[in-house]
């Protein structure tokens, strides 16, 4: 038997990331603090000059902490032949809002240098890889704005 409660509402819609249901403007899919993954995926990525470099290709997760590890940063080729992927350490990019994408410290000769792989390779099954990557970049942390 339906019960009719006058203040009975959803908690919020069905897999969406709202946190607060009665924040009016909040999309499901991205809070103040929260966004998507595949809101993220294809945002720009820029070099502190803002010369673009790519864009995020995807991004790796630590499956025993849940933070994210690594950007993927998705460079060169057309419509997705020939592009070079480049792991970026997470700590490392920063948001900029004037530029609708993420900022990180480094420049082109650095990325180029960098630790990469093509389309269908498992660089991350080498265990001394994301070393690797930590090596090349170091505790880069992003400039503030």
């Amino acid at each position: 038997m339906p019960t009719d409660l006058p203040q009975e509402r959803p908690i919020r819609p069905a897999g969406s990331l709202q946190l607060d249901p009665s924040a009016e403007g909040v999309a499901t899919d991205e809070t103040l603090r929260l966004i998507a993954s595949d809101k993220v995926e294809g945002t720009a990525v820029y070099d502190a000059s803002g010369q673009h470099l790519g864009s995020v290709h995807n991004f790796m997760v630590d499956k025993v902490s849940g933070q994210v590890a690594y950007a993927v940063l998705a460079v060169g080729g057309f419509l997705g032949l020939g592009e070079a992927y480049h792991p970026l350490p997470w700590r490392a990019l920063r948001y900029d809002v004037s530029l609708g994408g993420y900022v990180i410290d480094i420049d082109r000769d650095t990325l180029e240098r960098a630790p990469r792989h093509g389309a269908g390779d498992d660089p991350f099954a080498d265990p001394a890889y994301p070393g690797r990557i930590d090596d090349h970049y170091g505790d880069r942390r992003p400039q503030p704005a």
